[in-house]
């Protein structure tokens, strides 16, 4: 007998069971970016390496430790992508998009990254972006949070907390960087191996920093509060003040960096308390200097992107969660003639309601054995077709919850029922 093959740890599978709801979650991102005029864009998996080099940043942990990376036939190094912006900004250069318009563009898909699997967070992981190219107003970084303040809503979670904070233009952080090596060298002893490789290549990444050991240090370190220029403190007031009108509320989180290099100016996340250490459900912000990092012309951008799995945790973490993926009908067919018959009745129905979720009984069996898969199907009705149904051309409809009598109807009758309750 030949080893049985397993998945790569990390990379799972996605079980029929569950798929209605991540379908329902993706649907429910989809039509509220169509909402507000997005539109989508989709870009490969596999992309040059140098890419992610240069656009996330060479000292951070994705690049440094966590991405997928080989060299193909051609001898080029290539990478499965570990997030979706630096994509989506060489596919705007590449394909001419940027050309004196603005976009806001959204995509979805896999993303891989080789770090310890936990609850929520995945070498596959699977992530839904946003991003808006050619707008540098505060007034498109509110957008962006209004809209996934709105999906929160339309999934029914209530239990997150917005972060937000600014770093500042270029100059600014350059200013406060000054300030922050400054410090840290003050305490070099205190620094864990990591933060030390970081302080002359980036040192506002030692604010993320999980070191608990670290947490005093890191609290008592200059704020890029008192480092902003007029025009950051401008921007992020009125950022402030767009939200305060639009009734959203936030938390200022003068720690909050975010790990990836390309960021200024608005970052923020949105995050809860319910899915343990892996607390963030969306993150984002702004980074006007990418697209000339990556080869194209200056332009200013913003975006967010979150986990899709662990916005089905999150779903399920929900006092009042209730999701059932179950069909609305499964035709039972009793009698030779009802099942030849069957699949022709079953599209006549699915025609009439293009919505409707139909199962029809495949591979015979007895009366009582179909109703038994019709159960198991959970479906909420079982259409029954016998030779004299069909000669008569009715059905009897028999409401699986027990909530209705049974009935016999026409077949208009029945898509005039199911149509009550689809």
């Amino acid at each position: 007998m030949s080893e049985k093959i397993q998945s790569i740890r990390g990379m799972n599978d996605l079980l029929p069971e569950e798929s209605g709801l991540w379908q329902k979650v993706e649907q429910i991102l989809r039509s509220s970016l169509n909402g507000y005029g997005y539109q989508e864009i989709r870009m490969p998996i596999v992309e040059k390496t140098d890419l992610f080099k240069r656009s996330i940043g060479e000292v951070t942990d994705i690049v440094e430790k966590e991405m997928y990376t080989f060299e193909d036939r051609n001898g080029d190094n290539l990478t499965l992508r570990p997030e979706g912006t630096a994509g989506c900004v060489r596919a705007v250069i590449e394909n001419g998009l940027l050309r004196g318009q603005a976009q806001r563009l959204w995509y979805t898909g896999p993303m891989f990254r080789h770090e310890r699997p936990q609850r929520g967070r995945y070498r596959q992981f699977h992530q839904f972006g946003v991003e808006v190219f050619g707008l540098e107003g505060p007034d498109v970084d509110a957008e962006l949070i209004a809209i996934s303040a709105r999906i929160w809503k339309q999934l029914g979670i209530k239990e997150v907390t917005l972060q937000l904070n600014t770093l500042g233009s270029t100059d600014s952080r350059a200013l406060y960087r000054e300030k922050l090596v400054a410090y840290f060298k003050q305490h070099l002893d205190q620094l864990d191996e990591d933060s030390l490789r970081r302080l002359e290549s980036n040192p506002l990444r030692i604010l993320d920093s999980k070191n608990s050991d670290m947490a005093a240090l890191i609290a008592a370190a200059p704020v890029l509060e008192d480092s902003l220029d007029e025009a950051d403190r401008a921007h992020f007031e009125q950022l402030k003040a767009s939200l305060d009108q639009m009734g959203i509320s936030y938390e200022i989180n003068p720690r909050l960096v975010r790990g990836l290099d390309y960021y200024g100016r608005t970052v923020f996340e949105w995050v809860t308390t319910l899915l343990g250490a892996q607390g963030t459900i969306c993150a984002g912000g702004r980074y006007d200097g990418l697209v000339d990092q990556i080869g194209g012309k200056a332009t200013p951008a913003v975006g967010f992107a979150m986990g899709l799995e662990r916005l089905v945790e999150l779903m399920k973490e929900q006092d009042d969660f209730e999701y059932a993926a179950a069909p609305d009908a499964y035709l039972v067919l009793a009698g030779e003639q009802a099942a030849t018959a069957g699949l022709a009745l079953a599209e006549q129905l699915r025609s009439a309601l293009p919505e409707l979720q139909l199962v029809t009984n495949l591979g015979g069996g007895s009366f009582k054995a179909q109703f038994k898969r019709a159960d198991r199907s959970a479906a909420r009705f079982a259409l029954v077709v016998g030779d004299d149904e069909l000669e008569q051309g009715t059905m009897t409809v028999k409401d699986l919850k027990g909530e209705l009598e049974q009935q016999t109807l026409s077949i208009q009758g029945v898509v005039d029922l199911l149509s009550s309750y689809n």
